[in-house]
């Protein structure tokens, strides 16, 4: 993916605690299921760090669509954490429905890689 020496920080946490950063970073209401902060980019200073970001999973939400998509918690929590990444690595489904198809297959892709 071109990003060999990234570093990455996750955290997991409850719908509580996401629905906080979810108002106060992106000012959203409520809780969502994979927040993606980006190191790279933003306002300057820009340091390069070598960090690539933060994502943060929710594992309440990761619970919910887990048993809604009848797929184990670890298959969802994985597709969550691919999912932020990409976003890290300046993937962005909301642009366009051509950027949400390239990411869909990416997250695809990257989760098969898992599953072998």
């Amino acid at each position: 993916m071109g990003c060999r020496d990234g570093e990455l920080s996750v955290l997991l946490t409850d719908d509580e605690h996401i629905a906080e950063l979810n108002q106060h970073y992106l000012g959203r209401e409520g809780p969502t299921d994979v927040l993606a902060f980006p190191m790279a980019g933003g306002p300057p200073p820009h340091v390069d760090s070598g960090m690539l970001g933060d994502v943060v999973v929710s594992l309440d939400t990761a619970a919910s669509e887990s048993h809604m998509l009848r797929e184990p918690l670890e298959k969802t929590v994985y597709r969550l954490l691919i999912h932020g990444i990409l976003h890290l690595l300046n993937y962005d489904h909301e642009r366009s429905s051509q950027e949400a198809e390239r990411m869909s297959k990416e997250e695809n892709r990257l989760l098969s890689l898992i599953e072998a």
